[in-house]
């Protein structure tokens, strides 16, 4: 399994590759050129942004970007649906005025949105659509140039996840930034207790329990169906209860916040292999579990355990319990995270928002000439999430490379408002099947 993927990953960067050598002029004049311009010194080159699915997080992450730099603009915005697209032009345009330079002329809408964002005179694009077309439009940003903030996940299959490695692959080479919305890595207070982790603290880890315990996103997304609606607009305004569209959120975002961390405790080596329990308590229409365990093992022996839960009126818990030899490491039961064990600790410096460091980090990070890239990272925990899903889904132990390697794809090639879906039926651990 480990030779076929190597094999199709390099004939894919190779001919990716010949692809940017043929335009080399170009990239040469946009991409490749653009660190050292904005980072010259006295220059304060206006960015411009294009944002990319205009829902409550894109709607967010722009006012961020846009808070981020003293000197950026919102210029375009792209989405599926009008009101979506006019709530966010005029929730963005009261907060930031004198930033939103969004005209009628470059608001777009439509499955090639996505593209009229990109090719507009933008430098950096915000992608945070559903998770199934982040490899697309990541995949059409680094081509043309430009730098991209992707909410989490990464993809929502495994080809998906190759296809975002090759992006970022590519993106490094053109000196192009990718941010990853899994934010917690830009949290002050969490960013000292990995310090600790790292440094020793509490001894060798030995094992980790994260939590993600919520109520339903019913009602977050999706709300009432209106009658009006095909199918296929229904799962795209209720996406997060399909799996070809948000990967199973309870697993991939909420769990992968939380396997995001658990990659960080250890140096961001991945776990060899995965099993997994869950289901669906309150049925719907849609395909996912609202509650799942999944049990990672790496090759040290240490195990990590994930525990994800969306249902409303159950305790509900963010934390963290990194065990140690010789202490433990608790993030998210108190204020702040703290050490017990033979070398107490307890952080005691200042506070931030990370949704808002991110950004501030990523557009410093421009201006310098060094972009942050954080797409290896970025779809490494997209891929742990996913592989405790599949293992989840089918009762069946899954490795890394079985994971990495395999053939389901959820996300239909064209998409267009005439598209049929065809959905993969409720998982059911012990018949479901990999594949």
């Amino acid at each position: 399994m480990k030779n076929e993927f190597s094999h199709q990953h390099q004939s894919e960067q190779a001919s990716r590759r010949a692809f940017f050598k043929a335009s080399a002029i170009g990239a040469a004049a946009s991409s490749l050129a653009f660190p050292a311009m904005i980072s010259a010194k006295g220059i304060d080159r206006t960015l411009k942004i294009g944002l990319i699915g205009c829902g409550g997080r894109g709607t967010g992450a722009a006012i961020q970007a846009l808070k981020a730099d003293n000197h950026v603009e919102l210029t375009a915005m792209g989405d599926l649906f009008q009101d979506k697209l006019d709530a966010s032009f005029a929730h963005i345009k009261k907060q930031e005025p004198e930033k939103f330079k969004v005209t009628p002329q470059n608001c777009f809408l439509g499955f090639d949105s996505f593209q009229k964002v990109i090719d507009s005179d933008v430098d950096v694009v915000l992608l945070t659509t559903p998770p199934a077309f982040r490899p697309q439009h990541l995949q059409a940003a680094v081509k043309a140039g430009k730098h991209s903030f992707c909410e989490c996940i990464a993809a929502v299959d495994a080809p998906g996840i190759r296809s975002f490695l090759l992006s970022s692959e590519l993106a490094r080479e053109k000196n192009l930034g990718i941010l990853s919305g899994f934010c917690w890595r830009y949290h002050y207070a969490v960013r000292a207790a990995a310090k600790q982790i790292h440094q020793g603290s509490i001894g060798d880890v030995r094992a980790i329990y994260a939590t993600y315990y919520r109520p339903s996103f019913y009602g977050k997304y999706g709300g009432k169906r209106n009658s009006a609606w095909s199918d296929l607009e229904w799962q795209l305004r209720d996406w997060p209860d399909f799996l070809w569209l948000g990967g199973d959120l309870n697993i991939g975002l909420s769990g992968g916040h939380s396997v995001d961390k658990m990659a960080w405790w250890m140096n961001d080596v991945m776990p060899i292999k995965a099993v997994g329990v869950g289901g669906k308590q309150f049925p719907d229409e849609g395909n996912t579990f609202d509650h799942c365990q999944v049990i990672y093992e790496y090759a040290n022996g240490v195990r990590a355990f994930l525990g994800v839960r969306t249902q409303n009126g159950c305790h509900n818990e963010n934390a963290d319990y990194i065990i140690g030899s010789d202490g433990i490491c608790t993030i998210g039961k108190s204020p702040v995270p703290v050490i017990t064990g033979s070398k107490p600790w307890k952080y005691t410096g200042p506070a931030n928002r990370m949704h808002q460091t991110e950004h501030d980090e990523f557009f410093a990070s421009l201006r310098s000439g060094k972009p942050i890239n954080d797409g290896k990272r970025m779809a490494d925990t997209s891929m742990m999430a996913i592989m405790g899903r599949m293992a989840a889904y089918t009762g069946q132990e899954i490795t890394w490379e079985q994971a990495l390697n395999s053939k389901q794809s959820l996300v239909p090639e064209q998409l267009d408002w005439n598209t049929k879906i065809k959905l993969t039926p409720p998982p059911m651990p012990g018949v479901t099947k990999f594949v």
